[in-house]
């Protein structure tokens, strides 16, 4: 069996990168442009014939998304035997299900989208990190298999280098309880969350909080920082209840806009840690925000799946 070979979309170029040093198989080259009116070209310069072929790209915005799709039916067609596509990020995974009428679950029609690229004659998997509803590997349909990496391992080293070995590991709310609870017993931990309250169609409150924080340090974890509006009001409850240091876990950081500045001028949090799986949280990498490699991750789940 030829050793893979790992593409990639431009905004997962560097984890592409990581991936293929990692594991010691070569990177495949693409030729791009975009024209003046927006519609991009793109050519396939290594032979993908009867390769194993690994595609790195996240559906981070809807280029991205279009990108990863045009590339991984050329790569099928150019003669790919098998197509690997690791997915550090799903995009709309929060709109996983319609709660108003006429409400589309765009969760499920990229799903559907990402399960119409041919299938490779060896097959066609994709693996999705830390996905915000562990339910939406079921919206990929046909024979494409849909494999669901945990990064527990990240999220539990980096817990530890915060928070040493005397800490609370906490959550945003009670819906990541039992996550946060799993990934507390793991370190041997006291967990916490806070209670919360919806005040209006848009905006929660903060009502109590589980566990005794007092005099503690707390390391708070929850899936994707976006805003950080949820964080925020976390830290406050735990810094009123009486922790002493409070730091932030994500595997996904999306910081629109100036999101992270204002986590920082909180002044609540000493540190956040994030994943690389998607590029903003790449581009932002400072002293306050610390960015964790997801590529030996990967490149263990590509090499148990072969």
């Amino acid at each position: 069996m030829t050793e893979p070979i790992v593409f990639s979309i431009p905004a997962y170029d560097y984890l592409a990168k990581a991936i293929a040093i990692g594991g010691g198989w070569q990177v495949g080259e693409l030729d791009r442009e975009t024209f003046p009116d927006g519609e991009r070209y793109l050519r396939i310069i290594t032979d993908p014939t009867d390769r194993d072929v690994i595609l790195v790209g996240g559906t981070c915005d809807d280029a991205a998304t279009l990108d990863l799709y045009d590339l991984a039916c050329g790569l099928v067609a150019a003669g790919a035997y098998r197509l690997r596509i690791v997915m550090p990020f799903y995009g709309y995974s929060t709109m996983e299900r319609s709660v108003h009428a006429g409400e589309v679950v765009t969760a499920k029609t990229r799903a559907r989208l990402l399960s119409s690229i041919p299938m490779a004659s060896r097959g066609t998997q994709v693996f999705l990190l830390d996905l915000h509803v562990a339910s939406i590997a079921y919206y990929f349909e046909g024979e494409i298999r849909p494999i669901h990496v945990y990064g527990k391992s990240l999220v539990t080293a980096a817990a530890r280098r915060l928070g040493g070995d005397d800490f609370v590991l906490a959550c945003t709310d009670a819906g990541r309880a039992k996550w946060v609870e799993s990934l507390a017993n793991d370190l041997g931990v006291e967990v916490a969350f806070v209670y919360k309250r919806r005040t209006s169609g848009t905006e929660t409150s903060v009502t109590g909080v589980s566990a005794q924080v007092a005099r503690k340090r707390v390391v708070i974890y929850d899936d994707m920082i976006r805003t950080g509006g949820s964080l925020i009001n976390a830290a406050q409850a735990y810094k009123d209840a009486g922790a002493v240091a409070i730091d932030a876990i994500a595997t996904h950081g999306l910081f629109p806009g100036e999101s992270l500045e204002r986590l920082r001028s909180t002044g609540l949090f000493g540190q956040i840690v994030v994943t690389d799986s998607h590029p903003r949280a790449v581009a932002l990498t400072n002293e306050f925000l610390h960015v964790d490699s997801t590529a030996q991750l990967f490149i263990e789940h590509l090499s148990s799946n072969r």
